[in-house]
């Protein structure tokens, strides 16, 4: 998993070098898709494909595809933060999970313009090349650095989130929107940012990311506090006190709100 993404890496930083001319086309509202993506994936299925030839597969821009071995298959994103690249912001990750009857079990996250690379496997730890990881000690949200992601041009619930962000902003030191689900994942297991949440998410954005966390001795589940569920959408992340402060902040964000009482005529 580490020299595909590797491999991968060094067409994505020749690319990002090149990023003006890159023939760049429409896949949805503010959702692009690059020569550069496609590329990528192209060589993450080459390289993976060589070593476990059996496995399925689960991927951004190629989808769903059978393996003989019916319980395991790779979860690949080969350009987490397509937008940042497109616009030259060097911040974006190739994501490779591998999964096992549903779970994720090993992850690897890589931004081959820092060079930093995130790799965790089940009861294996957690680690930033080779750094062991653990995430943050902080206990309480007004010391805490959190990272979101917000929804964008015809993505997500802009009001919902409006409301989270109202919820938690006053009682936190800071929030930080990166672009890049993956790398926020791999921010909390590193301690960068104390805790994590967004909607809106799809598995390949999320999977190697969970194992991170997970293994750095943190918890990640979706915004009812169920999971984690690669199929969930939605992820919280933090240490066992941030997470959980974190969760319920959110959940009373989404709770109905009564209607008001009509004016007195």
């Amino acid at each position: 998993m580490i020299r595909a993404a590797q491999k991968a890496g060094r067409g994505l930083v020749r690319d990002f070098g090149e990023v003006e001319n890159l023939q760049v086309s429409r896949k949805g509202p503010a959702d692009f898709v690059s020569a550069a993506d496609l590329k990528a994936e192209a060589t993450l299925r080459e390289e993976l494909t060589r070593a476990r030839p059996r496995f399925g597969w689960l991927m951004e821009e190629g989808g769903v595809i059978e393996g003989e071995d019916k319980d395991r298959r790779w979860v690949v994103d080969p350009l987490d933060g397509t937008t940042n690249f497109l616009h030259g912001i060097p911040h974006f990750a190739i994501s490779i999970a591998l999964e096992q009857e549903g779970v994720p079990v090993a992850g690897v996250i890589y931004n081959p313009v820092s060079d930093e690379l995130y790799w965790a496997e089940k009861g294996a730890g957690a680690f930033l090349n080779d750094r062991r990881l653990r995430v943050s000690s902080r206990k309480n949200l007004p010391d805490s650095l959190i990272g979101t992601g917000m929804p964008f041009m015809g993505r997500g619930d802009s009001i919902a989130y409006q409301r989270e962000l109202q919820m938690i902003m006053p009682h936190v030191a800071g929030i930080r929107r990166m672009g890049a689900a993956s790398l926020d994942l791999a921010y909390v297991a590193a301690g960068r940012f104390d805790g994590f949440w967004e909607t809106g998410l799809n598995p390949w954005d999320i999977a190697a990311g969970i194992v991170l966390v997970q293994e750095a001795g943190g918890f990640v589940t979706d915004i009812d506090g169920k999971g984690p569920a690669l199929t969930a959408e939605t992820a919280v992340a933090g240490n066992a006190l941030i997470h959980k402060t974190l969760a319920m902040a959110i959940a009373k964000a989404r709770a109905p709100r009564a209607p008001k009482a009509a004016a007195a005529s």
